[in-house]
């Protein structure tokens, strides 16, 4: 059954609450894209690295052949940037604890202490644009992946489960994914009807109580127990409610785009993540948020893929040992997420975002690993994917080698490009690159 909007935020807060607590102050975002639509940023983890030897294309440039696990990018070969040599070195972990250290460093590029208990971190890349960005839409920014857990506890050799868990972070909070098809839908969508009047759009404003005083009770009772900062905590919380209320209850007519009903849960994995995906085109289709981030699975991920033939875990096939038959079956995982990549990318290819422009021309959807190979656990080399026209500002279909860059160059330059007003980024930025 479909959780209403008044429920679902008012039980379920403690979980969808830390998103909105945003320590940057909201501006203005520039519409800025093509045909005046807004620029859209997706971020997308995939966990244990990649069989490089069949990923990395023997050409730069623009005549580029796609090899083997990027063979799926075809249709959408001239809206991708293939980047090599771009390195997050912020993610090198002190001994072991590689797939945590580079998590922790996917979106923020920055060396976090090794703890269970003292969690540190800087704002992810998507935050940074949430927070110039926040004022235009209902939600600043949704986190979304396939497998859930919670933040405490030792997910690698000594790394607490945030930093194996999330990809998303608000300085040194993380901020938790949803994993339930289910809930994403409610939390974007409720009380969001194109078919509805405008009579009955004022009766259900008129109707519906707030969201602040549905919690406000539970939390002045937490807040007893906390100490100050996390009573400051508590307190952004409550504010972000009720400007998430407002922006609700000011809404004078439902959106142009057009919206099924929920999708449920999935059956399968590859239902999940393609509903995830279509998901994540609605909502930049409706400008519910322009910010999405996605956990195809989290760090070290050991899945098998029986439905591709494959049932050996994918985290202990990626210590390959350079045998053959573990790169094969490698190569088999590794297509099969890039395809999910080309599926997610066909389909904002497919959705008009304003005269003659489609979402992936005014989005730029970044997609990468953790880890380069898996049984190097390097840092250097990351496999990277930058797709979308970043509403203009993106010279795709290029396959480019920057010989050891950082990788928070990248970010610089894709915030740059995103109208964000910003000079550096994470520990070790030097300055954007040349897209």
């Amino acid at each position: 059954m479909a959780l209403s909007r008044r429920i679902f935020l008012g039980g379920a807060g403690a979980m969808v609450g830390l998103p909105m607590l945003e320590t940057f102050a909201p501006r203005q975002a520039k519409a800025g894209g093509l045909g005046g639509a807004p620029k859209r940023l997706l971020t997308f983890y995939l966990p244990c690295g990649i069989h490089m030897a069949s990923w990395t294309p023997a050409q730069t440039g623009s005549n580029f052949t796609l090899p083997l696990i990027l063979e799926p990018l075809a249709p959408v070969q001239d809206n991708i940037l293939v980047l090599s040599g771009l390195d997050n070195t912020p993610g090198q972990p002190e001994g072991p604890g590689d797939h945590a250290g580079g998590t922790s460093a996917f979106l923020t590029c920055t060396h976090v202490t090794k703890s269970e208990t003292q969690i540190t971190n800087a704002t992810s890349v998507d935050q940074v644009y949430a927070a110039q960005a926040a004022a235009e839409t209902v939600l600043p920014s949704m986190q979304l992946g396939i497998d859930g857990g919670g933040n405490t506890g030792n997910c690698d050799s000594g790394y607490g489960c945030a930093y194996s868990r999330n990809i998303s972070w608000n300085g040194n909070t993380p901020l938790p994914k949803i994993t339930s098809t289910s809930t994403a839908f409610d939390l974007l969508f409720a009380g969001f009807d194109p078919g509805a009047s405008i009579e009955e759009l004022a009766r259900r404003k008129a109707g519906r109580l707030s969201v602040l005083d549905y919690v406000l009770q539970d939390a002045q009772s937490l807040q007893m127990k906390l100490s100050t900062s996390d009573k400051n905590k508590v307190q952004q919380y409550l504010d972000s409610v009720r400007e998430l209320e407002l922006k609700i209850e000011a809404e004078d007519e439902a959106g142009s785009c057009e919206l099924e009903g929920n999708p449920g849960e999935p059956a399968d994995l590859q239902n999940h993540v393609q509903l995830m995906c279509d998901l994540m085109v609605k909502a930049f289709e409706c400008d519910r948020t322009r910010v999405l981030s996605f956990m195809l699975g989290n760090a070290g991920n050991n899945r098998d893929y029986p439905f591709l033939g494959v049932n050996a875990g994918h985290h202990n096939l990626s210590h390959h040992d350079n045998n053959p038959d573990n790169f094969a079956m490698l190569e088999i995982i590794d297509r099969w997420e890039v395809e999910q990549l080309a599926y997610l990318l066909q389909q904002m290819a497919a959705t008009p975002d304003g005269p003659d422009t489609t979402l992936l021309d005014n989005s730029m959807v970044f997609f990468s690993s953790e880890i380069e190979d898996g049984n190097s656990h390097g840092h250097r080399g990351l496999p990277t994917i930058v797709a979308g026209g970043g509403g203009g500002t993106i010279n795709s279909g290029r396959h480019l080698d920057f010989g050891g860059q950082p990788m928070a160059n990248l970010f610089l330059t894709m915030l740059q490009g995103l109208d964000v007003d910003i000079n550096s980024f994470g520990d070790n930025s030097t300055g954007p690159l040349a897209l």
